[in-house]
This record gives C-alpha cells, sequence and structure tokens, in this order.
C-alpha cells in the first residue's frame, strides 16, 4: 500500500487513490458524534447554498442543517458545527446535511477528483478508520491522507498531526496519543477555542476532538 500525505483544498482536488479526509476541529468529530447520537445518514456538501437547497427540495434527507461559515452557525441551519453543541442534540433516527469551510468542501474535491472510497476521519473515529481501509477487498494500492487545515487553505497542527497518527496506524504502528494531544494543545490554531471574543468555539470542542479513538 502507497501511502501518501496531502494537505488542504489544493491537494483534495489531485488526489488519487483512496482518500482518507482529516477535519479534526471540528466537521468530522462533529459527524462522528452525531452517528454516535443516533444519526441515520449525513450528507456533505460544500457550500450553504446547496444545504439549503437540498432542504427545499429534498426535506426527507434535511431533518438537521448542521456547519459553519466562518466558526459560526449559517442563517437557516439548525446547528452549528461544534462537537461540544451536537453533544446534546438528539440526532436519532434524523438525516443530516452537513456543510463547513474545510472538511466537507475536502470531501467534494476528492471525489471530484476520482478517489474512491473516501472516508471522512478524525482522531475520534482513526483506529476505525484504519480498520475499515484495511478491510477493503481488495486493499487500494493508494492511499491518500487529506489534512485539511483552517478553511482548507491553511495547515493546522491537528489535522497535520492526524494525518501522521493515521499513516503510522496503517503501517502497525502506534504513536502516543497524549504525546500527540501536548503538541497540538499549544498548536496555533488551537487558540481560538480558549478566546473569550470567540465564543463559538468552545473549550470542549478540543477536548471531545482529541479523544483518540472515542468511537472504536
Amino acid at each position: 500500500m502507497d501511502i501518501r500525505i496531502g494537505s488542504l483544498s489544493r491537494d483534495a482536488s489531485e488526489a488519487t487513490g483512496a482518500a482518507l479526509v482529516i477535519d479534526v476541529f471540528r466537521a468530522f468529530t462533529t459527524a462522528a458524534i452525531a452517528f454516535h447520537r443516533g444519526a441515520q445518514r449525513i450528507t456533505l456538501v460544500a457550500e450553504v447554498e446547496e444545504a439549503l437547497e437540498i432542504r427545499r427540495s429534498n426535506p426527507a434527507i434535511a431533518d438537521i442543517l448542521m456547519g459553519e461559515v466562518d466558526g459560526q452557525r449559517p442563517d437557516g441551519f439548525d446547528h452549528g458545527n461544534s462537537p461540544f453543541e451536537a453533544s446534546s442534540v438528539d440526532f436519532a433516527g434524523k438525516s443530516v446535511v452537513q456543510s463547513t469551510r474545510a472538511g466537507t468542501v475536502g470531501t467534494a474535491a476528492a471525489g471530484a477528483a476520482g478517489c474512491d472510497p473516501i472516508y471522512v476521519t478524525s482522531f475520534v473515529v482513526a483506529g476505525a478508520t484504519v480498520q475499515a481501509l484495511l478491510a477493503e477487498d481488495p486493499q487500494p494500492e493508494l492511499v491518500t491522507i487529506l489534512a485539511m487545515g483552517d478553511q482548507g487553505f491553511n495547515r493546522s497542527d491537528e489535522d497535520e498531526h492526524c494525518a501522521l497518527y493515521l499513516r503510522n496506524r496503517l503501517e502497525g504502528r502506534n504513536p502516543d496519543p497524549e504525546a500527540l494531544r501536548k503538541l497540538i494543545m499549544a498548536g496555533g490554531a488551537t487558540q481560538k477555542f480558549f478566546d473569550d471574543a470567540q465564543p463559538q468555539f468552545h473549550p470542549r470542542d478540543v477536548a471531545l476532538a482529541l479523544e483518540v479513538d472515542r468511537y472504536p
């Protein structure tokens, strides 16, 4: 298995083989929590307007709209993109449409590039993602791991470290999750979650997102 690591929207649009699309803060931690709390399906879209159009044209698959633009819940959406917020929402039996500025955009780009299969992932489902990929029959010859970063345009410590963690796990190694957590907590992207001037970002988002293999 040839494993390659790419970053941001530019690499997602040129990805090949199977793709693992990473968004630790916050999209694919939020999605994992939604599934854990009973969501039936999640439809990923790159743009807010796509989500709103799905609700207008096919409301049966859009019980809940969830997402963010610049950290804020878009007008017309039911919930933002916060893992902490999602952890108290009843998603049982609901169909969700999710739109964010990094993870869902990267997934759409990888799909347009022809990647197959595509897994969306984060630390909370890292082990489960590795198990699922290794169980593919036949196993993919090429895997592109995509760290989507901040808004899909700026690298972020949490996604880059998650990419390395996934590669190590795929190659049979087991990095220390606590060491990773300490590195990420010191990173610049983490600081906004502790900034009182940005209440849309909650410290519990970080705590939840860094629970490695929370959902095995």
